[in-house]
Formats: C-alpha cells, structure tokens, sequence
C-alpha cells in the first residue's frame, strides 16, 4: 500500500509493457488509471523511458494530497484492537483480503505526488475524472491535478466532474467509458483545449 508498494508497482508496470513490446509488438499510447493504480501509472510515465512517448493519460479519483485520507477513522478500532485491518477487495473478479496496518498508512503517508509539477512528459495529454460524491478522495484533489497539467504548451488537461458519483463511480460506468471514448476521439483530431470537459454545451437539467 505504500511507498515500497509503489516501488514494486511500477516494477509490475515495467514488465507488462515489455511484454507487450516483445511478445505483441504493441507500443503504449496511452495510460488509464484509478486513485492509487492512476498515481502509480502518472509516476511510470514520469520515470521510465517508455513513459516520455506516451500521447495521453487518464486519472480517474486519483488522490493528490497524500496525508488527507481517511484510513485512520475508517479502521482506527481495527488497528487498536487487532493491530491490523482487514481489507477486502476484488481483483480480477476474484476477491482478495490483505492485512493493512499502521505502518502500512504511515509508509503510504511518504509518497510524494508533487512530482507531476516538474517531471510529468510535457507532451501527454491528461483527462481527469472525479466523482462530486467522493468521500475517499476530496473532489478538489481533481482539481489540484488540473491546475498542475494546464497551461503547457504541448498538451492538454481536461477535467470532467461526475456528479453524486462516487470513488469507484458505481452507477456511473457509462458515463465514464463514452467520456474517456469521446475524449480520446478529440484528442486523435488534435482538438483538444484546457479547460472542462464539453465546454459550451448546454446540460439537460
């Protein structure tokens, strides 16, 4: 879950891409990533040399401010009365349980995002989507990762707000999917501008 899991993430990342460059002859254009899968891949794209030629990235829910989560509040009496919480997740469509403990949050607590301000590749496109419900990543991160990827000279940043959608956009799939599509489809036509996602348009109310 933290730093060190970072680490092995991108190690992870390393070896997909290589197989898919050796085994399938595929080139990677773009990343598309949710919360702490978008952080990892954001900082693949900064870091390995495949990174610097990949056209667009996706962050979906992605946390910016790393200290202001909620884990402590949501298991502190796991951690007071069994040294550790269980988490459960589904991966893969299979369901996983993993022990979390303190030094897993304050190992968490020491990875540093700030670096999309400086070493992001200057070229990559980025479309950010947050959901306004989200109460495990405040919706501002979004717009934190907005103000660091606009106004460059060779790339975009689009942001799209999912409204009473929340950190997994349960009920909101759709949405996501054709917004990602659509947005990739401006991006091939190099019509894409900063600024928020269909811009202009009148909504139905």
């Amino acid at each position: 879950m933290g730093e060190k899991g970072y680490v092995n993430d991108l190690q992870d990342i390393d070896a997909v891409v290589a197989y898919l460059k050796v085994q399938h002859r595929y080139r990677v254009d773009l990343v598309i990533g949710h919360s702490r899968g978008c952080v990892v891949g954001m900082q693949w794209l900064a870091t390995a040399p495949e990174g610097q030629n990949v056209s667009g990235c996706v962050n979906v829910s992605a946390r910016y401010r790393i200290k202001l989560h909620p884990y402590y509040d949501l298991w502190g009496k796991d951690f007071e009365k069994a040294g550790s919480f269980r988490w459960r997740a589904r991966v893969a469509g299979k369901q996983v349980v993993r022990e979390i403990t303190p030094e897993d949050i304050q190992d968490f607590e020491k990875v540093d995002t700030s670096f999309v301000w400086t070493k992001f590749p200057t070229k990559t496109d980025v479309l950010t989507i947050h959901g306004l419900a989200d109460v495990i990543v405040p919706p501002l991160d979004a717009m934190i990762y907005a103000r660091a990827f606009s106004n460059r000279s060779a790339a975009t940043h689009t942001l799209h707000y999912v409204e009473k959608a929340d950190h997994n956009l349960i009920g909101h799939h759709d949405e996501v999917v054709n917004t990602i599509l659509a947005w990739w489809s401006e991006k091939t036509k190099g019509t894409l501008k900063d600024g928020v996602w269909l811009a202009g348009v009148k909504p139905k109310l």
